[in-house]
């Protein structure tokens, strides 16, 4: 069993009270150089802020033109200035691991670059484990209660450079 002090280097609690803060919370991460080849997974109910809060993580690293929820697709890939490659997934709607195979998302996995993956609990079993997990849950208030755990070394470089 972990000791306190390393479970609390290794989780953070946030409460994000409106876009702003999510916004604000994006930009910090955006400036990790850490970022680049991170997996990130996102966790939470529908509406709960994922596809959101990935939208100003992308417009904070540069991306430009739409950003939307790969939902039926299952990837959307972007690249960001630099040549920073993100592949933005949405695992809602799988069913089958063979669309794993046919889609070609095992080599996308093996590439570089910055992977975020909504739903990733629907894929668990193909995926790899993600560095940084975000538990996020929208409250009655509209406030995001937000839940961070860094499940690698980079997870908890990145957990420690935006929750110091």
């Amino acid at each position: 069993m972990p000791s306190p002090a390393s479970t609390r280097d290794r989780t953070a609690l946030l409460h994000w009270r409106s876009e702003a803060d999510t916004a604000d919370f994006a930009r910090r991460l955006a400036a990790r150089a850490e970022l680049r080849d991170a997996f990130i997974a996102l966790q939470g109910d529908l509406g709960a802020g994922k596809t959101t809060f990935t939208r100003h993580l992308l417009r904070a690293l540069g991306v430009t033109g739409r950003v939307k929820s790969p939902t039926y697709a299952v990837m959307e890939p972007h690249e960001a200035p630099g040549g920073l490659r993100i592949s933005h997934f949405d695992f809602y709607r799988f069913n089958d691991p063979r669309e794993w195979e046919d889609a070609g998302l095992r080599d996308v996995f093996a590439a570089p670059g910055l992977k975020l993956a909504e739903w990733p609990e629907r894929a668990a079993a193909l995926l790899p484990a993600p560095d940084l997990a975000l538990q996020i849950q929208a409250r009655a208030d509209d406030c995001r209660a937000v839940t961070l755990r860094a499940l690698t070394p980079l997870g908890a470089r990145l957990l420690a450079g935006v929750c110091p």
